[in-house]
C-alpha cells in the first residue's frame, strides 16, 4: 500500500473566517509537511462557481507547490476535461511537470456537478463525448509531434506544442469514477481508477467487488502490465489517541463537509465510522480500516486529511501521526 494526501479544498466563507489566500498558504504548508513526512503524493481538486472547492485552476497552485517541494509527486484529482480547451490543458499541465521535475500525476474526470456545466454553458449530456475527445487530444499533444484532429467538439490542424512533459510517453493518467460500476470501463481502457468511497459506497464489500471487476476488465481487454492496473481511494482520516480530540475536530468537520456536499449520500459521522468509509481515532483503529482497503485490492490510499474547515494545526497534527504511526504498519507490504 502506498500513501498520499488529498484535499478537495472545500471552503466555507459564510461559516469560517479563513480567507482563500490563507487556505492556499495552508495547503502549501501541508504539501511541504507531507514531503517531509514521506507521503508519496499530494493531490488537489478542481471546482468552479461554489465554495464546494476553492481551486478552479489547479495548475496555478501546483506550480507554487512545485517550487516549494523537491520529491513529492503532485496530483490533480481531477482536471474536469469537458470544461476546457484540451490544448490549454496539455500546455498547463506540461508546465507543472516541467516545473516539478517530472512529478505530475494527472487525474481526469468528466464532471458531475450540474451548476458547473451550467456556468460554462455546456450540456450535461455531452460530458462523456467531450471527455473522450479531450483526453485523446491531450495525449497527442503530449507526444511532442505535430498533429491534426477532427472531432465533434474540436478541430485541430497541424499543431505542435512548444513544450512537452518531462515524463515519457506522458505523465501517469488516472480516471475518476463516482459509481462502482463505472470502474470496469476504466479498466477496459487500461487506465488506473480513482474513487472517494464515502460519497456513495455502502461498505467495503461492494468496493472489493468494484476492484475485482476493474481488474478483470483490464485483463480481458488485453492490457498486459498488471502493475499499471492501479486502484486509488481517498478516505477522510483523523488520527488521535484522544476521543475528545476526535469529537472536537474530526466529527464537526466531517458533519460540515457532508452537510455541504452537493452530490454525496448524507450519513451521520457514526454511520460512516461503522461502515468504515472514514478512518478516525487511535492509530490502531485507522490501521485496521486502511488494512481493509488494502485487502479489498486498493494500491494507493490518499488520506483526505483536511475537510470541513478543520483547524490547520489539527490537520497538520493528524497528518504527522498518520505518517509516523499508520504508514509504517504497511511498509512490509509496499
Amino acid at each position: 500500500m502506498r500513501f498520499g494526501v488529498f484535499s478537495v479544498v472545500d471552503h466555507y466563507p459564510g461559516e469560517l473566517p479563513r480567507t482563500v489566500a490563507q487556505f492556499y498558504n495552508e495547503l502549501l504548508e501541508r504539501v511541504e509537511l507531507a514531503e517531509e513526512l514521506g507521503y508519496e503524493s499530494f493531490w488537489v481538486a478542481e471546482h468552479h462557481f461554489h465554495e464546494y472547492g476553492a481551486i478552479p485552476a489547479p495548475p496555478v497552485w501546483m506550480g507554487a507547490a512545485a517550487v516549494r517541494t523537491r520529491r513529492i509527486r503532485l496530483g490533480v484529482a481531477v482536471s474536469v476535461l469537458p470544461f476546457h480547451n484540451p490544448l490549454e490543458v496539455a500546455e498547463q499541465y506540461a508546465m507543472v511537470d516541467i516545473l516539478s521535475g517530472g512529478r505530475l500525476e494527472f487525474g481526469v474526470g468528466s464532471g458531475y456537478l450540474k451548476h458547473e456545466f451550467e456556468g460554462f454553458n455546456i450540456k450535461f449530456d455531452e460530458k462523456y463525448a467531450r471527455f473522450d475527445e479531450a483526453l485523446e487530444i491531450i495525449k497527442l499533444a503530449w507526444s511532442g509531434e505535430r498533429f491534426s484532429y477532427e472531432g465533434r467538439f474540436n478541430k485541430i490542424s497541424g499543431v505542435k506544442l512548444q513544450i512537452a512533459p518531462l515524463q515519457k510517453p506522458h505523465p501517469p493518467i488516472f480516471i475518476a469514477v463516482l459509481r462502482n460500476d463505472a470502474a470496469k470501463y476504466v479498466g477496459a481502457r487500461g487506465y488506473p481508477v480513482m474513487t472517494i468511497p464515502y460519497a456513495r459506497a455502502t461498505g467495503i464489500e461492494p468496493l472489493a467487488e468494484m476492484v475485482k471487476e476493474y481488474r478483470e476488465a483490464y485483463a480481458r481487454a488485453g492490457h498486459n502490465d498488471p502493475s499499471k492496473a492501479l486502484v486509488v481511494c481517498a478516505l477522510h482520516t483523523y488520527v488521535s489517541d484522544k476521543a475528545a480530540e476526535v469529537e472536537r475536530y474530526a466529527k464537526p468537520a466531517m458533519e460540515r463537509y457532508v452537510r455541504t456536499r452537493l452530490y454525496a449520500t448524507s450519513r451521520p459521522f457514526e454511520v460512516l465510522e461503522q461502515i468504515k468509509l472514514i478512518a478516525a481515532g487511535k492509530p490502531e483503529r485507522v490501521i485496521e480500516v486502511v488494512r481493509l482497503y488494502q485487502q479489498a485490492g486498493f494500491d494507493l490510499f490518499l488520506s483526505l486529511a483536511d475537510y470541513g474547515g478543520m483547524e490547520h494545526k489539527a490537520v497538520m497534527r493528524s497528518m504527522e501521526r498518520f505518517a509516523r504511526e499508520v504508514m509504517p504498519a504497511f511498509r512490509d507490504n509496499a
